[in-house]
């Protein structure tokens, strides 16, 4: 089986009170200002050294004293303060600090001094001495200072303290969503029926356990969600907590590896912990292939590091919960087959739900849901939208929907037409239209007869999906498009509509080679397309009839992303015989494209030249030429001049 993609081609350029809650991560206000005060204190610590006294010898203090460079001093306990004179600061020269400080011992140099003050008439004063408990605090508070402030910015943090920078790498990340902001609900999750049915019965247990318990029933203790990107995942599990009316933990598996050892397992307990706290309520773990890859010897890391730490930590959690235990753990992601076979295996992630993409049932409905938020043109046909969108997950779609209004808005519209919707699908799948680019006349005669191409060979071909718009408008990194509108889902892909598709893909080269009479780059994403489909055609689906069904392909998106490919397991005449099937049904594609477009070169070349004057054609209108007929529209031309004479009048106005 295969998924059908929507097909293109075109020409290219080359919580509850009393609960313990998260740790905020704004809320270390504490921790900022004593980091503040630290460098505010070691700042003036210097600025007062700088700007001190000199300290100088008995001595030098002594010559001072007798060539009369000192005037007054203050005498305090064994030291002594004092200002030079004008005198005493020429003497000094170089040195330019104007006061000093001299220590010396009151017993041995007392006499001595009081002499000496004496005899050169220098007046002192004597401060009274600092008592034994002044002195004491003056030696003991620095190094309380600096006990508290590593007390604040350590001893604390690891006790919990509220606001510590420490604590917030072993506290859980999650986000808390309690009963009272739970808004989301199964009427806001379309697409996914069948998903929401087997979630149903966990709803249930949530709301009313004892039912459960009456017969001995366990409900299944993790629910993982798989499907691709944008299919709804986090959606369903918030809408599973809205029904239920219980509190809702949701992280991400990055949230829980940090660079330091054993964070992961910490917030991993932690988590647990508030949530068992809480329950009944339920944990929803985003992307838990970040964290729960298969375990074992790599090339990236050794067989036991943080990343395994933290999926034990999940094993052993999960395997602690009780049978009266109301927490059920939500995972999902996209990546199921790297997943460890303990955490998938009955008892943990026991049940699987399989959140695939929309069908077309599904994509109007999802389409119909983020319609209501936005005003619609009463023309507007979302079953056509959704007709034209396959393979678009339901993200795409709610991006087309907020792109349209906000292209409506920008026109000054009064609502939002078919037109923006499909102007929308557009820009969401190829780009936004460059229709500003400049571009040469000769480039551009050749991408018109490629969309040509495409177009006469997309629309005369019964097995291909009918023909819904060409453009020869550079969009995002093509220079034109073809677009086709698949009247259904496709979940499987024969013989015929492959074919039919490597034929629509060679009808732009084909066209180039025959109008142009030259080649030119514009065809490599078709080449590429139609490589990778006549290969899956022969590795993969056994459609051809020399090799047989056997399947040659490498399944390397399924292998572990740090272990190497494994080699191919057929040998090299295989291969070689696989490159010729290939270029074999290529060919034949080729061959009848190249009929094709030249029993109807007229029809290409009327195709063509409306595309150089119109620039954008849809299905009606090219059916119109390939009947014979004659399109009556403006042109390009004709649009900019009555969109100017429209701004002039506003203006005027």
């Amino acid at each position: 089986m295969a998924n059908n993609k929507n097909k293109k081609s075109g020409y290219s350029k080359g919580n509850p009170q009393n609960k313990k809650t998260p740790l905020a991560a704004n809320k270390r206000g504490m921790f900022n200002w004593l980091i503040v005060g630290f460098i505010v204190l070691m700042g003036l610590m210097m600025l007062q050294q700088w700007q001190g006294a000199d300290e100088i010898r008995w001595d030098e203090f002594v010559s001072y004293i007798k060539n009369k460079d000192i005037d007054t001093v203050t005498i305090k306990d064994m030291e002594i303060t004092g200002k030079f004179n004008d005198q005493g600061i020429k003497s000094r020269g170089e040195k330019t600090k104007s006061t000093f400080v001299v220590y010396y011992n009151p017993d041995i140099q007392g006499k001595e001094l009081n002499e000496l003050l004496a005899q050169n008439g220098v007046k002192y004063d004597v401060s009274p001495p600092r008592t034994w408990i002044l002195n004491l605090i003056s030696m003991i508070f620095p190094i309380l200072l600096f006990v508290g402030i590593l007390y604040f910015m350590f001893a604390r943090n690891i006790r919990g303290g509220a606001g510590g920078m420490l604590m917030s790498f072993g506290r859980s990340r999650a986000k808390l969503q309690d009963k009272a902001n739970a808004q989301v609900t199964f009427k806001d999750v379309a697409g996914v029926d069948e998903a929401k049915e087997e979630v149903a019965e966990i709803i249930e247990f949530l709301k009313t356990p004892k039912k459960f318990q009456r017969l001995g029933g366990r409900i299944p203790r993790g629910v993982l969600l798989i499907g691709p990107p944008g299919c709804g995942k986090t959606l369903l599990a918030k809408a599973i907590a809205g029904e239920a009316d219980v509190p809702f933990f949701s992280i991400s598996g990055s949230d829980f590896v940090e660079m330091f050892v054993g964070v992961g397992a910490s917030r991993v307990r932690d988590l647990f912990k508030q949530a068992k706290d809480s329950s009944p309520c339920i944990i929803f773990l985003d992307e838990v292939d970040a964290i729960g890859r298969k375990r074992g010897a790599s090339f990236a890391s050794g067989g036991h590091d943080e990343r395994e730490q933290t999926l034990n930590a999940i094993l052993v959690e999960m395997d602690g919960f009780d049978t009266n235990d109301q927490v059920i753990v939500i995972a999902a992601t996209n990546r199921s087959d790297i997943l460890d076979h303990a955490l998938t295996r009955p008892g943990r992630f026991d049940r699987q739900v399989v959140v695939p993409l929309p069908d077309l049932k599904g994509r109007l409905e999802i389409l119909k849901v983020h319609a209501k938020k936005i005003k619609l043109s009463p023309d507007i046909s979302l079953e056509r939208l959704a007709r034209g969108t396959s393979m678009f997950s339901g993200a795409d779609l709610a991006a087309i929907i907020n792109e349209a209004a906000l292209g409506a808005t920008m026109a000054n519209k009064n609502c939002v037409e078919m037109a923006d919707l499909e102007e929308a699908r557009d820009k969401v799948r190829w780009g936004r239209a460059r229709k500003s680019r400049v571009i040469d006349q000769q480039e551009r005669e050749i991408t018109a007869y490629h969309e040509a191409g495409h177009t006469l060979v997309q629309s005369l071909l019964k097995e291909a999906d009918p023909l819904h718009k060409v453009s020869i408008i550079p969009r995002g990194p093509m220079g034109g498009a073809t677009f086709a509108l698949p009247e259904k889902d496709r979940t499987i892909f024969t013989k015929r509509y492959c074919m039919a598709l490597l034929q629509v893909c060679f009808g732009g080269r084909i066209a180039e080679e025959l109008f142009c009479e030259d080649i030119s780059s514009g065809a490599q994403s078709d080449i590429h397309q139609a490589t990778k489909i006549a290969r899956q055609m022969i590795g993969t689906w056994g459609m051809s009839a020399e090799l047989g069904p056997i399947n040659y392909g490498s399944d390397y998106e399924n292998m572990d992303a740090y272990i190497l490919p494994a080699e191919k397991e057929y040998s090299d005449n295989t291969a070689e015989a696989i490159d010729g099937e290939v270029k074999k049904i290529i060919g034949q594609a080729y061959k009848k494209a190249k009929e094709l477009i030249e029993l109807n070169k007229d029809k290409v070349e009327q195709i063509a030249k409306a595309l150089l004057k119109y620039e954008t054609l849809d299905a009606d209108e090219v059916k119109i030429i390939l009947e014979g007929g004659d399109l009556d529209k403006p042109t390009v031309s004709d649009l900019l001049a009555a969109e100017q004479a429209k701004n002039e009048k506003q203006k005027n106005n």
